[in-house]
């Protein structure tokens, strides 16, 4: 049987999406911002069955395991395409569904793999419009470096290569177990609840096109200044939620504290977090070293991982 498989590398949001519109098809609420990550990757195989079943990291998923947002997309898949029933075998050499983009690089990687595999030839734009369906976030991790999704469209587009800016990531694992509360199901809540929720979609445009010049013109305080409002002003719209999205823990605000501090005092660093306790702290290069140093000794910070920007999403026949 026919068979291929595909990679793809999260991407973290400097200028953060949540919610969607009512629109089909997946739709953000605000534009983004992202950087792709490089030794995150999440490997797609995909072999030709009898019928679609689904392996994660070495489990095959079934009844209530079973993942209703991939079936949902495979349909929404084949309404577009011939694309026949598949084994999906899917492997992340990082924490799923912990705040760490595991949906966005499983979809990029799956789409790239579907696109060879079937032999579909579509362009980069129509895999990120793909990819979006099945989750928003992916619509990035089809690209390298830096990564703009913004409407009308909201597809992918580059807003510069990774040797543009080679900036790094220290990544602080503070908790690999699942999130209780899904992002999906999070940006549904907070659009009815959130009290905070109107302001954060009137100021969405404003973050991207600064955060946009400041990645063209190399500004790192500008855009550690942007990144960690646009993050921040993201988790007040959860925590103000009903019931609140409390994604954070006692070592994520410890974080948090520590690299404010170090920027106050010169190092060239900042921070970001998505739905998920884990801690990115983007960096330049001559700072990276001692970033990942000092949060590798905070209390509740498990792992450290030094990461630089990654490249598009690839499939190998």
């Amino acid at each position: 049987m026919a068979s291929v498989r595909a990679t793809a590398h999260p991407n973290i949001a400097l200028v953060k999406y949540w919610g969607k519109k009512s629109a089909a098809g997946n739709i953000p609420a605000v534009p983004s911002l992202s950087i792709t990550l490089d030794s995150l990757t999440a490997t797609t195989e995909l072999t030709e069955a009898t019928s679609d079943q689904f392996v994660l990291n070495g489990e095959e998923q079934s009844g209530a395991a079973k993942d209703e947002k991939l079936t949902r997309f495979l349909s929404y898949l084949r309404e577009r395409h011939d694309v026949p029933p598949l084994t999906i075998s899917s492997t992340n050499n990082f924490p799923t569904a912990a705040g760490l983009a595991s949906s966005a690089a499983g979809f990029a990687a799956l789409v790239t793999a579907v696109d060879q595999l079937c032999a579909l030839n579509l362009s980069t734009k129509a895999l990120s419009e793909l990819a979006r369906a099945g989750s928003a976030s992916a619509a990035r991790s089809i690209l390298g470096g830096f990564v703009g999704l913004t409407g009308p469209k909201f597809v992918a587009e580059s807003i510069a290569t990774r040797e543009h800016w080679p900036l790094q990531v220290v990544v602080a694992i503070t908790n690999t177990g699942k999130k209780s509360v899904s992002s999906t199901e999070g940006m549904t809540r907070s659009a009815v609840t959130s009290p905070y929720y109107s302001n954060w979609l009137d100021t969405a445009n404003a973050d991207y096109d600064r955060a946009r010049a400041a990645i063209q013109s190399k500004n790192f305080t500008e855009l550690a200044e942007v990144s960690e409002h646009s993050c921040l002003k993201m988790h007040a719209v959860m925590q103000t939620t009903q019931p609140p999205l409390m994604y954070w823990n006692p070592a994520s605000l410890a974080c948090i504290q520590k690299i404010q501090n170090l920027r106050a005092q010169g190092v060239d660093v900042f921070f970001t977090i998505d739905a998920g306790p884990q801690i990115k702290a983007v960096c330049t290069q001559n700072s990276v070293d001692s970033v990942a140093t000092i949060l590798a000794q905070m209390p509740g910070v498990l792992s450290i991982e030094k990461i630089g920007l990654g490249g598009p999403a690839q499939a190998k026949g």
